[in-house]
């Protein structure tokens, strides 16, 4: 699950609040602008290809589920973990 703040000072993966991997960008929330900066900074932050990260719920909200193929659980989660 993945926390967005949209409309940002600044790009950001802040770690895991509340269960959920808080990330902030600066794109508003308007017409999918913010959902792709949230995929590229993502992408950037694991290491992962852009193509392996689905936006599979939460369009509209703040709250999202990412699909991440290519890497295992728990190789994902030492990555983010080291984002703190």
């Amino acid at each position: 699950m993945v926390r967005v703040s949209a409309g940002a000072k600044r790009n950001q993966v802040g770690g895991i609040h509340q269960g959920a991997l808080k990330i902030s960008v600066t794109q508003i929330a308007e017409k999918g602008k913010a959902n792709r900066e949230v995929l590229k900074l993502l992408s950037k932050a694991t290491g992962l290809k852009r193509g392996d990260l689905i936006l599979k719920s939460g369009e509209t909200s703040r709250l999202k589920k990412i699909y991440c193929d290519g890497i295992a659980i728990e190789e994902l989660r030492q990555k983010l973990n080291r984002l703190k």
